[in-house]
């Protein structure tokens, strides 16, 4: 009898601890779910290169490839960031799209697409326009909204499309950048579209100088007033791990600079419940810039509440010599991609907070 009593009771403490156990996975795995980042990739350049405008496409500028936007895919990254110029998919201001252009455009989003990527469109412009700043006489402050707008006509039925409003604005108050991309998220949406939108800063966006950085008004005071009718937007910084930030060294500073520079973008959107993209960053392949990137993208992983991801620059037809470059060569990885591929999100493919 007393045999029989403790066996009973030692069923009924294991199943207590079953319970428990079993309580704790499902924890475990709902925080997992919301803790984790989203959208990890790469920039595939080629479609901004070149000064002639509109210049000669296949010559002057290159859309991705076919086997570059597989090859990536097939490496497991579920984001490819798409740099386009804003000339050649819009001659004029206020004008249709280049039709030509943007089936260009077009077939390089849907490569992407059929991969089961994530392709943010991204304005590659530094917030100008046939070098005339947003806000200035020749380029109003709307212009920008005219280019979204018809851009999200067309991509409004594709969640899997993120709409990047300029690639690192540069040149022209805060304020103005402000008013422009506050112009162009609401056109956007009143076209009906709810894809992610994702908002840079002033003065190239960088993190390490959102609180400050001798471009204006700090991007800290002035884009939290962002306004976005559908509440589905993200704040776009880019971060180079060399002596300016510049990307243009292939040496970079310590093996933590990207993480501390990283830092007080990080709590800033942290205090004000807003989530982050890496857009850009890069390095060369010594030891201390590989040490950097993982670094970097650690301190990332570890706050996956506030990032949704990031986009490593770049792939595509640089020469070899390209120190950033992630474009295999003869068949052989980058030493950066052996890095990257070590923080890569899930390829499932869902709706971005």
């Amino acid at each position: 009898m007393r045999w029989n009593e403790q066996f009973c009771a030692d069923k009924r403490l294991l199943a207590a601890v079953a319970l428990a156990l079993a309580a704790y996975a499902a924890l475990s795995s709902s925080v997992t779910s919301q803790s984790r980042l989203r959208l990890t990739g790469v920039n595939i350049a080629g479609a901004e290169f070149g000064t002639a405008l509109p210049g000669r496409p296949g010559t002057d500028y290159f859309y991705p490839s076919p086997q570059t936007i597989d090859h990536f895919a097939a490496k497991g990254m579920n984001t490819v960031r798409l740099p386009f110029r804003w000339e050649r998919i819009q001659p004029a201001l206020g004008a249709p799209l280049e039709e030509a252009e943007f089936e260009r455009l077009d077939s390089a989003v849907h490569r992407g697409l059929a991969q089961g990527m994530t392709v943010l469109l991204d304005v590659h412009n530094y917030a100008a326009y046939r070098k005339q700043p947003i806000g200035s006489t020749a380029v109003p402050v709307d212009a920008l909204a005219d280019l979204w707008g018809r851009l999200a006509a067309r991509y409004k039925d594709k969640p899997g499309v993120v709409f990047g409003l300029m690639n690192e604005p540069k040149g022209l108050p805060t304020e103005t950048w402000l008013a422009a991309a506050n112009a162009a998220i609401a056109e956007i949406r009143r076209r009906g579209a709810r894809n992610l939108v994702l908002v840079p800063g002033n003065g190239w966006t960088g993190a390490h100088s959102w609180l400050g950085g001798g471009y204006g008004t700090a991007n800290a005071a002035v884009m939290t007033k962002i306004s976005d009718p559908a509440h589905h937007f993200a704040y776009e910084v880019h971060q180079y791990l060399d002596a300016d930030f510049s990307g243009t060294h292939p040496q970079c500073q310590s093996e933590t600079i990207g993480a501390e520079k990283l830092k007080a973008f990080t709590d800033w959107l942290r205090q004000r419940r807003r989530k982050g993209f890496l857009g850009e960053f890069g390095a060369g392949a010594g030891p201390t810039c590989l040490a950097a990137l993982e670094a970097m993208l650690a301190f990332i992983d570890r706050n996956a509440d506030v990032w949704l991801g990031w986009t490593y620059w770049a792939a595509g037809p640089w020469p070899r010599d390209y120190f950033t470059s992630l474009q295999p060569i003869d068949g052989e990885d980058r030493p950066q991609m052996a890095i990257l591929e070590k923080h890569l999100a899930p390829r499932t493919r869902e709706r971005l907070p």
